[in-house]
């Protein structure tokens, strides 16, 4: 059955990626998206959706020159193939370029819990050699719910980078200059209290990224397969926090009036050189809306506009189709 679905999926791909000029950007299903600008092109890395049971075990990447054609790059790493310990549930990954090489994060079934792993290549199409175990495969001291799973990755100023992860918590360290480890002293969580499922109240997606001096923490809020699924923020002084939840944190959310379902899990595009700046994320597909139809895997990409007000806070994005 596995070779069947990746020959569909990746045969789909092939013939209608170049045919996407709007929302959804990429063709079939894929969610939680991971944005890159290298070297005058965008990659796009996914979860690969439509698995009943969230059961993608591969990740693929798309890339583009407008961010509106996008191309089909391939597999760059099958689960149960390029790694030891993974067995499917591939989820949620990120991306980043540092000391001449490209680490892919990602979160993958270990068994009974879900851990997070990364894989190292020397183009952003790969190919992806894995580490060869998880760097993180257990919840931080203190917290004793939730999953290790959607990672995300900052690279600050002065070159120090970050790891962020998990479902029903938020924690945050340093990486180590090898990309591959966490420095353990400096686990923290970061978890945004209070809150409701109609604001900020914290479930999972983290992703960081800095403005003009200002650390924003992004999170989205309820359950992947509802139509209220949304994004929040908060900011911080520091990489590590604490986050002070935005006055108005809400700042991405449904449209039903056009259709639009659950916009959440994202990451930001600064576009290089420019203050111009995109929110990709995806959203349900309508068409599997209701329960039954499992919703919450029959996600699409999508990418629009995040502008901000002359004090830094970010407006109300306008998902767009």
């Amino acid at each position: 059955m596995k070779a069947t679905f990746a020959t569909i999926m990746l045969t789909v791909a092939m013939a209608t990626a170049n045919a996407q000029h709007n929302n959804p950007i990429l063709p079939e299903f894929h969610a939680d998206p991971e944005v890159l600008a290298d070297d005058g092109r965008y990659y796009i890395y996914s979860t690969t959706d439509g698995a009943p049971g969230w059961g993608g075990y591969y990740f693929t990447c798309y890339s583009s020159d407008n961010l509106a054609d996008w191309r089909y790059e391939g597999v760059i790493l099958d689960l149960p193939k390029d790694t030891r310990w993974a067995r499917g549930n591939a989820w949620a990954p990120a991306i980043e370029r540092k000391n001449g090489h490209y680490y892919f994060y990602y979160s993958g079934d270990q068994g009974e819990r879900k851990a997070i792993g990364v894989a190292i290549a020397d183009t952003p199409t790969g190919p992806f050699h894995d580490f060869g175990q998880p760097i993180i495969d257990s919840r931080p001291k203190g917290q004793n719910h939730g999953q290790q799973i959607d990672v995300d990755v900052f690279t600050d100023d002065d070159g120090q980078s970050y790891i962020y992860w998990g479902n029903g918590y938020m924690a945050g360290a340093r990486l180590n200059d090898d990309m591959t480890s966490v420095d353990s002293t400096s686990v923290t969580l970061l978890t945004p209290q209070g809150g409701s499922l109609q604001d900020y109240a914290y479930r999972e997606g983290t992703y960081v990224f800095k403005r003009k001096g200002i650390y924003y923490f992004l999170w989205s809020v309820d359950d992947t397969g509802s139509p209220n699924y949304h994004v929040a923020y908060g900011t911080a002084t520091s990489p590590l926090g604490p986050i002070r939840v935005a006055d108005e944190p809400v700042i991405l959310r449904q449209r039903p009036d056009d259709a639009i379902y659950g916009p959440a899990h994202n990451s930001v595009l600064q576009r290089p050189g420019t203050d111009e700046w995109y929110v990709v994320y995806h959203r349900i597909n309508a068409a599997y809306l209701d329960r039954k139809n499992g919703p919450g895997f029959h996600r699409e990409v999508c990418i629009d506009r995040m502008e901000f007000n002359d004090d830094g806070t970010i407006k109300p994005v306008v998902p767009t189709r």
